[in-house]
């Protein structure tokens, strides 16, 4: 329940600015509540409530696609001309307002949600067809005002009712979207970690400290160390949902310290860091590439082999840069840990993260951003 609220926050925050707004324009009588009409008070307090709170849900999404963010603002302005028509009209129950909220109401679910809409659409039309032919022969055709007041309150729940059925079912799939999600995530985290603790870089590392152990070595102390480090923190920070950056920086640099061990070679390792390291991320994100440039790059090239690294971080925005090169016919297709790595991503930060591969002669690049919320 915690997580689902959590990730609905937004709707927290707009039923708070909406009560603000709410209590500023009565203050200053722009607006008038007639506290005997529940119903369109009640109609009036969700609509209102949703308009505020999905932007606001949906705000990264609207920063990325430009073009949804426009088709909505052209609703929202569409939607305001309706209400100021309505306004000036003083025709009570306007038919021309039902029909243009109607239309509003389905537009605005066809952008948000077009999968959603598509799989319901067609149901919804033609019942607002058949709603909307009913109110107008009340309404207008029999041009009996007290029939129709007669019967209002149950013509407005007839149009308003598919609305709310599908706000609810919306938010129930929501839910069981998110119950999936975490088990998907459960089932990743499980398989990174398989995936990591990696018996060809743990022998290897025991062999090179039995070799400076046997030619006691004051370097043999500090191997010890940072392989209990790295053990200890795949095993253990893992699995929690966040780390701090600099937990993740430090595990990267023992990761490099522990393989420059063991190259008799000279290999160009150079790993950067600028920026606030007080940001929070997912453990284990970074390793997966640098552990591929590792195997597919140094391992295969006898020399002038590298490997740079760069982490930057600004304005809520975490950057990680790493390139390499190795033997053109050393293959770079994508293995089990990157797709793993694309699978989490997914999983962990949906529409909050770009990554991009660039392989040009024997160069390969990785790119990822990640957005911080």
């Amino acid at each position: 329940m915690t997580e689902f609220l959590k990730k609905y926050k937004a709707f927290i925050y707009g039923l708070v600015i909406q009560r603000i707004i709410t209590a500023v324009l009565l203050h200053f009588h722009f607006i008038y509540i007639d506290n005997t009409a529940l119903l369109s008070n009640t109609l009036s307090f969700i609509f209102s409530w949703l308009l505020i709170s999905l932007p606001i849900h949906y705000f990264s999404f609207l920063k990325q696609h430009k073009a949804t963010s426009l088709k909505l603002l052209v609703l929202v302005v569409i939607f305001l001309a309706i209400i100021v028509n309505d306004m000036n009209s003083k025709i009570i129950d306007n038919p021309i307002t039902f029909v243009g909220l109607v239309g509003v109401g389905l537009s605005f679910f066809s952008i948000i949600a077009p999968s959603y809409f598509k799989k319901h659409g067609l149901i919804l039309i033609g019942f607002y067809v058949l709603a909307l032919g009913y109110f107008y022969y009340i309404r207008v055709y029999t041009k009996d005002v007290n029939n129709y007041f007669q019967q209002e309150k149950e013509i407005k729940i007839i149009l308003t009712a598919p609305f709310f059925m599908l706000l609810f079912i919306w938010f129930y799939q929501q839910w069981k979207w998110l119950k999936t999600i975490e088990s998907k995530k459960a089932k990743a985290e499980l398989s990174l970690l398989k995936s990591q603790i990696n018996p060809h870089f743990f022998f290897n590392t025991l062999n090179n400290l039995y070799g400076l152990i046997i030619e006691k070595s004051d370097d043999a102390p500090n191997v010890v160390l940072k392989l209990s480090d790295i053990m200890r923190y795949t095993i253990y920070m893992g699995k929690e949902d966040s780390i701090p950056l600099k937990h993740e920086i430090e595990y990267l640099k023992n990761y490099i310290d522990l393989h420059k061990i063991r190259y008799q070679k000279r290999v160009d390792i150079s790993f950067n860091h600028e920026g606030q390291a007080e940001y929070k991320i997912a453990p284990l994100l970074f390793i997966i590439p640098l552990e591929n440039a590792f195997k597919h790059g140094v391992e295969h090239l006898t020399e002038d082999a590298y490997i740079h690294i760069n982490i930057k971080t600004d304005n809520n925005l975490i950057c990680f840069d790493i390139e390499n090169n190795f033997e053109a016919r050393e293959s770079q297709t994508p293995g089990i840990g990157l797709n793993n790595l694309k699978q989490r991503l997914k999983l962990l930060y949906p529409n909050k993260h770009q990554m991009k591969i660039d392989i040009t002669d024997s160069i390969y690049k990785l790119q990822l951003k990640i957005e911080m919320t």
